[in-house]
């Protein structure tokens, strides 16, 4: 599902920018995007510049590799290992389908029906949801040519759209998604559900547990992989939720991969089961949180009752967008 999709789309669907169907706007590199969420800098396990987000915790030392890093091929590269966060992906997390607020408001209509998002009241007195999501390859650091001269540390990737959960049958069916993740009947238990309220806990002042993978902290459980949320509490919670389930998924897939300690320096690698610690999150639509506020990117699991006021509204602020932080771990040399 790469973005050859839009040109298969463009085949057979309508593409529209009609007032009051979608919303949204270009991302603008300067105005939309905390760029403090890049640091800190380190240069193995020394710290060389810290202008991070202070509420915004950052991984052990003990994951940083070690300064001196070798990597190989003729001949083999000596080198220094460098860490830093990197803004590389993009999660939409959309009432309506096809809806591409990241696109300035793309609506596509492709002529067939497909379940809309929804929120619901359910028989316990709760809300329960669903969204879509679209996936992009987001590759900011290339694009702007920052670490350019270093191909181990920033990936030279284009723009695309690599998934949208409309093409995907699996994501309005939660039953039909444990395919990709049968052990998750192993964790449909109150025992391992009940674990995330510590995941949450943890995850609110630091970071979360990495073991407890099935936990997104307090924004619930991450199976199913699908579009649907049992426990609603707001659009930013449930989208927050779907953003960690659409990076587990791709895990999974192996679209997305281990890129933090030493055994990444020289390469990224197959990590079916993701590391939480690995990723930070960042709304950059329908309000982008900046610098200035006290929790512009968070860790996954963080509670969103600091931040979330006033960016959840009617019509133009139902829709969500997050820019991912990845950790990156290189070999400069």
């Amino acid at each position: 599902m790469r973005v050859g999709l839009f040109l298969v789309l463009g085949f057979w669907a309508q593409v529209v920018f009609a007032e009051g169907l979608c919303h949204g706007k270009f991302l603008n590199p300067i105005t939309d995007i905390c760029w403090k969420c890049l640091f800190p800098l380190e240069l193995g396990k020394l710290t060389l510049l810290d202008n991070s987000p202070k509420a915004t915790p950052e991984v052990s030392k003990s994951d940083l590799p070690e300064s001196i890093c070798t990597c190989p091929g003729m001949p083999p590269r000596v080198g220094v290992s460098f860490s830093f966060w990197e803004p590389m992906r993009l999660v939409e997390v959309a009432r309506q389908p096809f809806c591409f607020s990241s696109l300035g408001g793309l609506k596509v209509d492709p002529g067939v029906s497909v379940q809309a998002g929804a929120i619901d009241a359910i028989e316990s007195g709760e809300n329960s949801s669903f969204y879509h999501v679209h996936y992009y390859i987001y590759p900011l650091m290339y694009w702007l040519e920052l670490l350019e001269e270093s191909s181990s540390c920033v990936a030279k990737e284009p723009f695309d759209l690599a998934y949208l959960s409309e093409l995907d049958p699996t994501w309005n069916d939660s039953e039909l998604s444990s395919i990709l993740n049968p052990e998750s009947l192993l964790y449909a238990n109150p025992i391992a559900q009940v674990s995330c309220a510590a995941d949450c806990a943890k995850s609110s002042v630091s970071l979360g547990f990495d073991a407890l993978f099935w936990c997104s902290g307090c924004q619930g459980s991450v199976f199913p992989l699908s579009g649907h949320v049992a426990a609603h509490v707001s659009g930013v919670q449930a989208s927050l939720l779907l953003a960690s389930r659409t990076l587990f998924r791709m895990h999974r897939t192996g679209a997305l991969r281990g890129s933090m300690g030493e055994k990444a320096l020289c390469h990224t690698f197959y990590q079916p089961v993701w590391r939480k610690a690995q990723y930070r999150t960042q709304m950059v639509y329908p309000i982008p949180g900046m610098s200035k506020e006290p929790f512009p990117c968070n860790p996954i699991g963080r509670s969103s009752v600091p931040w979330e006021p006033g960016r959840e509204f009617p019509v133009k602020g139902e829709n969500y967008t997050y820019l991912i932080w990845r950790k990156r771990s290189c070999c400069l040399g």
